[in-house]
């Protein structure tokens, strides 16, 4: 039994079956391995799904991380709940993704894919109710667990729930393309918990709009913005549980500094960076890294790259684009699509200017982290431009590596521009000129100027580190008690 409870799709480990049929772990990074890192082993539990045929293998034979339990659920239901639901309509609602002429369909193939997506989240919901102490504390993270909170509450009414959204929060009204009983019981889920999360207030805000917005006569929710209050609440109530009050907050997530230098100063990143000044050579570099996913607004990146030597040819032959695109959702035919689409405009980029002696893109289409970082060391800009995005720790990330500093250009709709947008070169993530123009002054920048701003970007991305930023959700949900 743990008093301190973490769930997610994803977990800290995964298994890979090697070819004497042996499993070997692989420990995962990020965020939330490092804000669960505060707490002690022996009091937290991690639940997790088994994503791939390693880890089913692993829960089959009992073999498992300290701390961690997997839930080895049914590969078919599994597949309609992540990529049916959670990856092609919960995702594409809240990044406001939709070809709205063709999309969303709900038909009863999506009713099908949504009991899934339920069967998921319920499978999620008794696992944590059986191994939570009385009272415990339950951290359950983003969109692919949204009903959790309120079915673990019908569970265990003792326990302690949170609910952290880690993508930008559905606009009230494109939750009405959703048929109404399917926003209500998304909302019900929600409102399960004692804490909601999101990255910032502007996520916050858009999700009371929804409980406001939704026609009170469900009985799902009525929203409220209580005057003076330090947080937004929102009053839930069902009629199986009554009455209560779940708080929504803003919790920003930084980078911790020292841990993110200490990765990009080893030397495999500089074996890396070296191969990459060799390919640049002295020239100015524009950096982006980002998954090939398609709210980054990758096309738009390099089509204001495109009007830059366009329009400003003294950059011709002085500057390379470096951009890494990791592949995302492959199994997705948009997706697919989409990252074809990067690599063809790249090389129509590469035919239109290049030179013997000059490769204007050069596109990574792979996962390579180290590569990455080689790039943050080497970024004089930074380009970081989706339509919409939770928060965007790139944009936090290369201030911190960079060597010689950098300058940010970053869109209004990424989470992380309130925090950084004073030292950032701010752009709407649709205007493509206004993009190239950035990047122009963003290259021209003096150097005192440009290293003053990196300092500055640098200070704000490391405020709020992984482990602040999780012991901060812990300490407001035991407020609660």
């Amino acid at each position: 039994m743990a008093s301190v409870l973490v769930a997610s799709n994803r977990g800290p480990v995964s298994y890979v079956r090697g070819e004497g049929g042996e499993l070997d772990a692989r420990r995962g990074g990020g965020g939330l391995v490092s804000g669960l890192s505060a707490v002690s082993s022996q009091d937290s539990l991690w639940v997790c799904a088994a994503l791939g045929e390693g880890d089913r293998e692993a829960v089959r034979r009992g073999i498992g991380e300290p701390g961690v339990r997997m839930l080895d659920i049914d590969p078919e239901v599994y597949s309609a709940a992540y990529n049916g639901i959670a990856n092609s309509v919960l995702w594409f609602l809240h990044h406001h993704l939709y070809d709205i002429p063709r999309e969303p369909v709900f038909d009863a193939a999506f009713r099908r894919r949504w009991e899934s997506y339920r069967a998921y989240n319920r499978a999620f919901a008794e696992a944590l109710a059986a191994e939570a102490d009385e009272g415990a504390a339950v951290l359950v993270q983003d969109y692919h667990l949204a009903l959790v909170p309120g079915m673990l509450r019908e569970l265990r009414p003792d326990l302690l729930i949170s609910h952290f959204t880690h993508t930008p929060w559905v606009s009230s009204a494109y939750l009405r393309m959703v048929p109404d009983d399917i926003a209500a019981e998304l909302l019900w889920g929600m409102l399960g918990a004692d804490e909601l999360g999101f990255h910032t207030w502007g996520w916050a805000s858009a999700f009371i709009e929804c409980c406001s917005a939704l026609d009170d006569s469900t009985g799902t929710a009525q929203g409220v913005w209580p005057s003076g209050d330090p947080w937004h609440g929102v009053r839930w109530r069902r009629n199986d549980v009554g009455k209560g009050r779940t708080r929504v907050r803003a919790h920003p997530l930084g980078v911790d500094g020292d841990e993110l230098r200490a990765l990009a100063h080893r030397p495999v990143v500089d074996e890396a960076l070296a191969r990459l000044r060799a390919e640049v050579g002295d020239r100015r570099t524009i950096v982006r890294v980002d998954r090939t996913e398609l709210s980054k607004n990758i096309l738009r990146g390099l089509l204001a790259y495109r009007e830059l030597l366009t329009t400003r040819p003294e950059w011709r032959g002085r500057v390379v684009h470096l951009a890494s695109a990791y592949p995302s959702r492959q199994d997705l035919e948009s997706y697919r699509a989409y990252t074809a689409s990067v690599t063809e405009l790249a090389e129509e980029v590469n035919a239109e200017f290049g030179t013997d002696d000059w490769r204007p893109v050069i596109v990574s289409v792979e996962d390579d982290f180290v590569r990455s970082l080689a790039a943050y060391r080497l970024a004089d800009v930074a380009l970081v431009n989706p339509v919409r995005d939770g928060m965007n720790l790139v944009a936090k990330e290369i201030p911190v590596v960079s060597e010689a500093g950098c300058a940010l250009v970053l869109s209004t709709g990424a989470g992380a521009y309130r925090e950084l947008r004073q030292d950032a070169l701010t752009v709407n993530p649709y205007d493509v000129s206004e993009t190239a123009e950035a990047l122009h002054t963003a290259l021209s920048m003096p150097q005192e100027e440009r290293t003053a701003r990196t300092k500055r970007l640098a200070a704000a991305a490391t405020a709020l580190p992984p482990q602040r930023w999780f012991l901060d959700q812990l300490d407001a949900l035991r407020e609660e008690r």
